[in-house]
């Protein structure tokens, strides 16, 4: 078996996940979009907006400055011309992936989800799952508090104790937007707005049934081409599989040739290297990193890459914060060099750095003038006037300067 060292996989990554390719020269459009999915594969949606939403983020972390209108119209819009290209489902986390890609999601390959908890709840409830289609079926796309507000009025003439709990509504949505028999049809200021699944995602994919076994090996393949060089259990968790159904797609594909089983340098045990595959002879050029980026999601994977240890701490007292509340890591030339804690003050027009830091050994003044300039790009991308450094960490006055 191969032996490779830690910086030869660390650019497989990289490259994998298209910090290899060149920004575009000219405003990035569909197709640039499209080869950026080609790589991550899938787009995870949170709720957070105190920077800017993080489905949107990874792709101006490999774009640059592009008109976010090009995400929304392939996730939440269609025409014949421009039909849809994303979906939304439980992926990674809540996610957006290639339409074409719903029935490897729907093939029983993926564990539950956490919905599966409101079973219970929803089926305490006669007639409710029946009530919640039939209002999607007549007004969709529409909201939770919506459907409320319908169901309200139709079973008020049912007599006293026909209604329940205006939460077990959003739920039943959840529920039904688990089990795939609900989609996002749209989003409205990021409210998800339900639909019927036949309406979202077309036909001739709704008709392909993939068994679990097939579903399973598609998403690994997917996963190995998105991390490019990765253990067992960074390709599970791409997706989110359980470890047997994962373990016998693994073996699989690399009975087929698709995976090749290598030894990387202060790892432990196996790691798989897709045979597409790719490793430049160097990884130049900057990047700001959501904290739901692929390239670091999964936080082990980091450290074992990057050798930079990372945490959200979003959920932290702030007292107990380190390093902030939202904090995004700085890629330059292969390497994570630092890390700042940003926020969008719409109010006032900039972006706020609260805080900012360099990793041990790195070029300080080199990395607050890469940081500047990525700073200024994002700021000039989210329609802000400029950046405001703040105060704290290692690195702030040196990038206070260099933001001048």
């Amino acid at each position: 078996m191969q032996t490779i060292s830690l910086t030869v996989a660390r650019r497989t990554a990289l490259a994998a996940q298209g910090f290899a390719d060149a920004r575009p020269a000219t405003a990035p459009n569909r197709r640039h979009l499209a080869k950026v999915l080609s790589r991550v594969q899938l787009l995870q949606l949170d709720s957070v907006n105190v920077a800017v939403r993080a489905h949107y983020m990874p792709v101006f972390s490999r774009l640059g400055s592009y008109d976010r209108a090009l995400v929304d119209d392939a996730a939440w819009a269609h025409t014949a011309r421009k039909p849809r290209l994303l979906v939304e489902s439980w992926a990674h986390e809540a996610s957006l992936l290639p339409v074409e890609d719903w029935p490897l999601l729907r093939s029983g390959a993926k564990r539950d989800g956490w919905w599966r908890n409101y079973t219970r709840v929803v089926e305490t409830v006669p007639g409710l799952i029946d009530d919640v289609l039939a209002i999607v079926k007549e007004h969709g796309p529409i909201g939770a508090g919506a459907i409320e507000k319908a169901l309200e009025a139709e079973v008020a003439g049912r007599g006293p104790g026909a209604w329940w709990e205006r939460s077990v509504v959003k739920k039943a949505c959840e529920y039904l937007f688990g089990l795939g028999r609900l989609s996002t049809g749209t989003r409205r200021s990021f409210e998800r707005l339900y639909d019927l699944t036949e309406r979202v995602v077309p036909p001739e994919i709704l008709a392909r049934h993939v068994s679990a076994e097939d579903g399973a090996r598609g998403l690994i393949d997917r996963s190995a081409r998105a991390l490019g060089i990765a253990t067992e259990t960074d390709l599970r968790d791409y997706y989110r599989l359980g470890p047997d159904v994962a373990h016998q797609a693994v073996a699989d594909l690399v009975e087929e040739g698709v995976l090749e089983p290598v030894r990387v340098q202060d790892w432990r045990g196996v790691a798989y290297r897709h045979a597409a595959a790719r490793t430049p002879r160097a990884i130049t050029g900057r990047a700001l990193l959501s904290p739901f980026d692929p390239l670091i999601w999964e936080r082990a994977r980091t450290e074992r890459l990057f050798g930079f240890r990372y945490r959200i701490e979003i959920y932290v007292p702030e007292p107990k914060r380190v390093y902030g509340y939202y904090v995004f890591p700085f890629l330059l030339d292969g390497a994570l060099a630092g890390r700042v804690d940003l926020k969008s003050d719409r109010a006032a027009g900039v972006l706020r750095v609260q805080g900012a830091f360099a990793e041990e050994g790195a070029d300080a003044p080199r990395v607050a003038a890469e940081l500047s300039g990525e700073l200024a790009h994002m700021a000039e991308w989210l329609g802000l006037s400029g950046v405001a450094v703040g105060p704290r960490g290692d690195l702030a006055r040196e990038l206070a300067r260099a933001v001048g």
